[in-house]
């Protein structure tokens, strides 16, 4: 009967997460949970108890008994985008809902262990309501579906003031790429989903035991998961390659890259104060690499005030978009790149399908004690509007198979809402 419940809980996440989600930091949320979201995504040196099963693993240590954090977070993007002349037309995928469930518990002094399921990722546009005619590609009516979803189990060891955790993960993803284009053909396969493992490792020290009250410091790396999406960037890149822009179709994987990061947090009564810094090294990872994606240096603050029975919290993150304008001709972007080809091909799919373009994040949270054992956690991201253009391919002359070029805009904006409940027995 509870393998049932376990079963039927995850089959609920799983089609709660098929919403499809965007992010903040490439195509990554700048933290699951309230807490962090509300501190500028901080985490790897502060802990917030379950939650922190997968921003730090080694931070769940923190917790005294049993708890558990449940909930999710409402995002809005607010993406249109302009190709050359033509105007600006809004992306419909506007509102998604991103689950999340967190549980840690102390076995005993010296061992901790945990089990949480995150929407962590994703990205996409929806421009099937766009105007399209002959002289106006409607923004070829792309559609672009990016969902990412993971399960970890974390197990950590803490001895004195120092905590080290590893976490076996298990990521689920869906990824659908379709569009017309400039002939008005339809190109796309329909959805393509992919499971495969990776890992976290986190470690922490508490200088309380150094004499240095209130001081922690925490480190993280995250694992490369390398996913493979059947007949997606192939189906989609096969058109420009039949056109000689591109070598040759690209391959179908999409690896989430590795991420590596350090942060502190220091506490001094009522006050605590945090700050991460992260490496996500999107140059290396299969597919983004190809894409011309640079690696982001994300660095996040925080603060909290708190008392008995509530807490505020504020932050910024700040990460530069990781898309880079491809050149018209040969190039060296990254070896081996498609951009090397076909430059305004590539900005057009990153400018268009994939507009990782939002870079500063202002945040605000609270949490209030509704009994001894319950809290609610709340938190607002806001992503100012950002502006990117880029040249890209326009149109192609249907008698001669000419390309029309010139400069293309998006204009990006986010804001999101998180609501959790942590219960603590």
């Amino acid at each position: 009967m509870k393998n049932n419940r376990l079963m039927k809980a995850g089959i609920t996440l799983s089609v709660l997460a098929s919403s499809m989600l965007y992010a903040t930091n490439g195509d990554t949320l700048i933290a699951v949970g309230a807490k962090a979201r509300g501190m500028g995504s901080t985490g790897i040196g502060i802990s917030h108890g379950a939650e922190s099963a997968l921003t730090n693993p080694a931070l769940i240590t923190s917790v005294e008994n049993t708890e558990i954090s449940f909930g999710g977070t409402v995002f809005m993007p607010n993406i249109s985008a302009a190709m050359g002349q033509a105007p600006y037309y809004d992306s419909s995928a506007n509102i998604n809902v991103i689950p999340s469930v967190s549980i840690a518990s102390k076995l005993n002094d010296n061992w901790y262990i945990g089990i949480g399921m995150w929407g962590t990722a994703g990205m996409g546009v929806d421009y099937r309501d766009a105007h399209q005619d002959q002289r106006d590609s409607g923004n070829l009516h792309m559609v672009t579906n990016l969902q990412l979803m993971q399960f970890g189990v974390p197990i950590a060891y803490k001895n004195s003031g120092f905590s080290i955790a590893v976490t076996p993960i298990l990521q689920y993803g869906a990824l659908d790429i379709n569009y017309n284009d400039f002939t008005g053909s339809s190109n796309g396969a329909g959805v393509s989903q992919d499971l495969a493992f990776g890992y976290s490792v986190g470690a922490t020290y508490d200088f309380k035991e150094a004499g240095m009250d209130g001081l922690t410091l925490g480190m993280v790396y995250k694992s490369s998961i390398d996913m493979d999406y059947s007949d997606q960037l192939s189906v989609a890149t096969k058109p420009f390659a039949d056109m000689g822009i591109f070598p040759g179709a690209m391959a179908n994987n999409l690896e989430q890259p590795a991420e590596i990061g350090v942060g502190f947090s220091y506490v001094a009564g009522a006050h605590t104060f945090a700050f991460d810094y992260k490496n996500i090294q999107w140059s290396k990872a299969k597919g983004y690499k190809d894409f011309g994606w640079a690696d982001q240096d994300v660095y996040a603050v925080g603060y909290e005030y708190a008392e008995d029975a509530w807490a505020l919290r504020i932050g910024y993150n700040h990460a530069s978009s990781p898309l880079t304008e491809a050149q018209s001709g040969p190039q060296v972007i990254a070896p081996g790149s498609y951009a090397q080809a076909g430059g305004n091909a590539m900005n057009l799919f990153n400018l268009l399908g994939f507009p990782a373009t939002a870079e500063d994040h202002y945040t605000i949270g609270g949490s209030y004690a509704i009994s001894q054992s319950v809290d609610l956690d709340l938190a607002y991201v806001y992503a100012p509007k950002t502006t990117t253009t880029m040249n890209t391919i326009v149109g192609v002359n249907p008698q001669t198979g000419d390309m029309y070029t010139g400069p293309s805009t998006v204009e990006h904006t986010e804001s999101s809402f998180t609501f959790q409940l942590t219960y603590a027995f």
